[in-house]
């Protein structure tokens, strides 16, 4: 049985199949676990790419993990649950997510290279998800890894992995710069047998965007620098499948039938691939479609939208449904090529659909990014003022300990106390310039949401009233009301509207209206009181004060006072919950939202008072001069 899978591996997968499922029931009566975990692991891929059953896969490996006890070897419990995660890609990504991880857990440190292929994956299960920080995480852990063990073409593969991300949700600007930057990082290296396939890739980016100069221009880039080598032979046939499907749409047949005689050279010499089954049934398609052999054509465009289900790409599956919709109306058979544009259709309204979700996660990802950003700022501050309480500490002792000098020493300390009173006064400025521009960033990503993401949903919506769908119109209606509140909270449109005064109102009716806490207000007129940024650090404070009672006071009831004085403004927000200790949690160095509150007062040249006592409530008053 070992003699014939070795010779049927790779190129008779179906008797392959046959014989593993055969030996591994074998290995497991003579409780030969470890060989049959090595027999499944092989198994895994025939199952899941050339039979297209992942699920089968999946039961083969949970029955022999279910034995994992008799198991010693890292090497095999770990890669059993990186196979079986290979599996759950195609099924499930939170499973496919579970099993990477337990695989990394398992790998022991002589499996690093195996490690690094969990990561990988593990990227690619997260990226899927849209969870793009956990996504690049673990891909520049990958990347890391093969790096240091020298694997270079793994090591690109971990940082494509990070610009495939980017480019599947449409961030194609983003795509790019990441892409030169690998580029210039592979020329240092002298590696430029892999610059043909990032080329390759940003030809199909500049194909997606339409734009099909530069989409020539990196495909020619990428046939001129290729090796010719066996294992480029697979990148070979692709290059010259996409110059096929080029010349083709530009009506230039002999290029395109010149690229399809290489290919035909190469191809016969490759066995076993289905990716470049896919590019060779996607060119001999294309080319006989131009000879008006539209019967052969058909045979081969239904071999590439095999091909593509196959290996589960989506965009090339859309394709394989756009091409045979064409040689069917070609050929006056309308009924299937209404039935294959349909399928077209659908699946590009599904992308459509799947890129704007991940589009919405992206930009909640770079709020995470700026609350992250705005802690570590926090913390560098905080670890500057200690270095330098250090540094002063170590000047007086050592200057204490000559009494000759005392004279020098209170100069010193003299010139200490006016450095740390600049520093006083640079750090105010800095966190006011950092407010500022935070307010800044703000508006502009809830523009993007407002404008952006919001305006695609609302086409989403038009397109389901249409079809008369009202669950998911409903689901949709959520979805948008959801875009909206978050783009409020972002940024304070009703100022520019209403003005400082009905925007405090509005906010707090908001409040009253969406929450159990019972809000009263007795709120003066203030518009054109304050200057535009004034009234923004006016507006957050406000919002800022009833965002810490809604998380933290546990109250029942608030009231919101704003009076208007000759010489002064004073705000009062009161509450009858818990209250809490002032000084405790002021110095308490994750808490950053009296520290926010105090540094806006200070932009305003204003006072903050807090009178609270641990469960006696609490009052925050601001006093802000008029002038």
């Amino acid at each position: 049985m070992d003699s014939i899978l070795a010779k049927t591996f790779r190129t008779d997968p179906k008797t392959f199949i046959a014989y593993s499922l055969e030996y591994i029931s074998l290995a497991k009566e003579v409780d030969s676990i470890a060989w049959a975990a090595k027999k499944a692991m092989n198994l895994q891929h025939p199952l899941t790419n050339y039979n297209n059953d992942p699920g089968k896969a999946v039961t083969v490996l949970s029955n022999v993990i279910s034995h994992k006890y008799k198991l010693k070897d890292s090497f095999l419990l770990g890669g059993l649950y990186l196979k079986r995660g290979r599996a759950h890609l195609r099924i499930d990504l939170k499973d496919a997510v579970e099993d990477f991880t337990l695989a990394i857990d398992n790998f022991g440190r002589k499996d690093s290279i195996h490690k690094a292929d969990a990561y990988l994956f593990r990227g690619q299960a997260y990226s899927n998800q849209g969870k793009f920080i956990k996504a690049s995480e673990d891909y520049n852990k990958a990347h890391s890894l093969f790096e240091s063990l020298k694997d270079y073409e793994y090591m690109l593969l971990a940082q494509q992995g990070n610009i495939t991300m980017y480019s599947m949700n449409g961030f194609y600007d983003k795509a790019k710069e990441e892409r030169d930057s690998l580029v210039e990082k592979l020329k240092e290296l002298e590696l430029h047998q892999y610059l043909a396939t990032l080329y390759y890739n940003q030809a199909l980016d500049y194909k997606k965007m339409g734009e099909p100069s530069l989409e020539l221009d990196y495909l020619l880039q990428a046939k001129q620098i290729f090796n010719d080598s066996l294992s480029d032979k697979v990148m070979y046939v692709a290059i010259h499948s996409s110059l096929v499907e080029y010349y083709s749409n530009k009506n230039d047949v002999d290029k395109a039938q010149k690229n399809m005689e290489l290919i035909e050279n190469v191809y016969a010499t490759i066995n076993g691939d289905l990716y470049t089954d896919l590019n060779y049934n996607n060119a001999k398609a294309i080319v006989l479609k131009n000879n008006g052999q539209f019967e052969e054509a058909l045979k081969y465009a239904q071999k590439r939208l095999n091909n593509a289900k196959t290996f589960g790409i989506e965009e090339e599956t859309m394709s394989s449904y756009l091409l045979l919709a064409e040689i069917y109306d070609e050929i006056d058979d309308f009924k299937n090529s209404y039935e294959n544009k349909s399928a077209y259709i659908t699946l590009k309204d599904s992308l459509y659909n799947a890129k704007s979700a991940n589009a919405f996660a992206y930009y909640q990802t770079a709020l995470e990014i700026e609350k992250k950003e705005k802690e570590l700022v926090e913390k560098n501050t905080n670890i500057q003022l200690l270095e330098k309480d250090n540094d002063t500490f170590k000047k007086m002792v050592g200057f204490s300990s000559i009494a000759v000098l005392l004279g020098f020493i209170l100069v010193i300390l003299y010139r200490n106390q006016s450095h740390l009173k600049t520093n006083k006064v640079l750090q105010e400025r800095f966190s006011q310039e950092l407010l500022a521009s935070q307010e800044v960033e703000r508006k502009r990503i809830s523009k993007d949401l407002h404008d952006g993401l919001g305006q695609q949903l609302l086409l989403i919506k038009n397109k389901i009233v249409e079809k008369g769908d009202s669950t998911t119109k409903q689901m949709v209606d959520a979805a948008i009301d959801e875009v909206r509140s978050i783009s409020r909270d972002l940024h304070p449109f009703q100022l520019q509207e209403m003005g400082i005064t009905k925007a405090i109102e509005f906010t707090l009716n908001q409040i009253d209206e969406n929450t159990s806490l019972f809000i009263s207000s007795d709120i003066d007129n203030i518009d054109n009181v304050f200057s535009k940024e004034g009234e923004i650090n006016i507006y957050r404070i406000v919002q800022e004060s009833l965002s810490n009672v809604l998380k933290h006071a546990k109250a029942e009831a608030s009231k919101v006072s704003v009076k208007r004085f000759a010489n002064n403004i004073i705000i009062s927000i009161r509450d009858n919950g818990i209250g809490f200790d002032f000084a405790e949690e002021y110095q308490d160095v994750k808490s950053l939202g009296l520290k926010t509150l105090l540094e806006r007062t200070k932009f305003l040249k204003g006072q903050m008072k807090v009178y609270s006592r641990k469960d006696s409530g609490t009052v925050l008053e601001f006093q802000f001069p008029v002038s």
